[in-house]
């Protein structure tokens, strides 16, 4: 590899050092000078990123990168203590949104948004109901039915009992595959399932909180066989960055039949008479609590204060 620049995927980047996956196997590396650091972002790179690698003359097992390659996805949130958005992962073939029915409860709201941001980063998003084997309320069945009916695919799997983790590990082969949900939901558990022996840490949830704590600290790669995922830390809240405001409606899949036709233009489907969204909600046509967590985000959005975090 000396003296020649190569290609490769980063697996694993803790505090600016990445480790990037090559033909040859693993290359600790840092970013190159100035590279990529003119972007207005929380991290330039990310677990996925394909990369342009300079070998260490002196190391072969170090390196420097000198570019990233363009993404064809990305899951970025925006992230309040930095003022800029946060890449979670990026150039995967699907998203796979994990929730549960409880410990931690069933969240809708939260599972909007990471519907929404996997829209925008241009992600396949799919589903995924842990837990299975706990029971559910009427309440949160219906609203899986809701994701049913406007088109989102929906699996379910127990890491506990086994029960969907040969057909998920099926689902998953020759493909990427991102795992992301709040904490506590089990995507480590579901990575053990599916790679026995991995070992990756997992934890408990609070019975106080009823929440997740972090036992995932850092996205990272994982490989076997023909199963390649990326696991990232447990996610409390999201807040949408990358689209402005009256774009909104257009990432809720129920609405994308009346936004444009509405008496005003641009409408943000929130006062404005004349809505076709709005008559839509009324007829029974979009789910009252979809349309709830669109006025959240909205807010969001706009910048402002209250309910703007996505943790119910």
């Amino acid at each position: 590899m000396k003296g020649q620049s190569f290609v490769g995927t980063v697996s694993l980047g803790i505090n600016n050092i990445y480790t990037v996956i090559t033909d040859t196997g693993k290359v600790e590396c840092r970013i190159k000078g100035k590279v990529l650091k003119g972007e207005k972002v929380y991290n330039p790179l990310t677990v996925g990123d394909r990369v342009e690698v300079e070998p260490d003359t002196h190391d072969a097992g170090k390196g420097l990168i000198l570019k990233r390659f363009e993404r064809k996805n990305v899951f970025s949130r925006y992230n309040r203590k930095r003022n800029a958005p946060q890449v979670i992962l990026a150039n995967v073939d699907v998203l796979a949104c994990i929730t549960s029915w409880s410990s931690p409860p069933f969240r809708p709201r939260f599972l909007d948004r990471v519907l929404i941001a996997a829209a925008i980063g241009d992600l396949e998003p799919v589903i995924i109901v842990n837990k299975s084997d706990l029971s559910a309320d009427s309440e949160s069945v219906a609203r899986i039915n809701i994701y049913r009916e406007i088109g989102y695919r929906v699996l379910f799997c127990s890491a506990l009992s086994g029960e969907g983790i040969d057909m998920l590990r099926e689902e998953m082969r020759t493909q990427v595959w991102g795992f992301l949900g709040q904490s506590g939901v089990g995507k480590s558990s579901i990575l053990n399932a599916l790679m026995p022996g991995l070992d990756a840490e997992t934890g408990a949830v609070s019975k106080k909180h009823d929440r997740g704590s972090h036992t995932t600290c850092y996205a990272a790669m994982f490989s076997r066989d023909d199963l390649t995922l990326i696991d990232t830390p447990g996610i409390r809240e999201i807040d949408i960055c990358g689209i402005e405001a009256m774009d909104l409606g257009y990432y809720f899949r129920e609405f994308q039949p009346y936004v444009g036709n509405c008496d005003f233009s641009p409408c943000l489907h929130d006062h404005e008479p004349g809505c076709r969204v709005k008559e839509a909600v009324e007829k029974g046509l979009i789910h009252p609590d979809r349309y709830e967590s669109y006025l959240r985000t909205l807010a969001q959005l706009q910048g402002e204060t209250g309910s703007t975090q996505a943790k119910g």
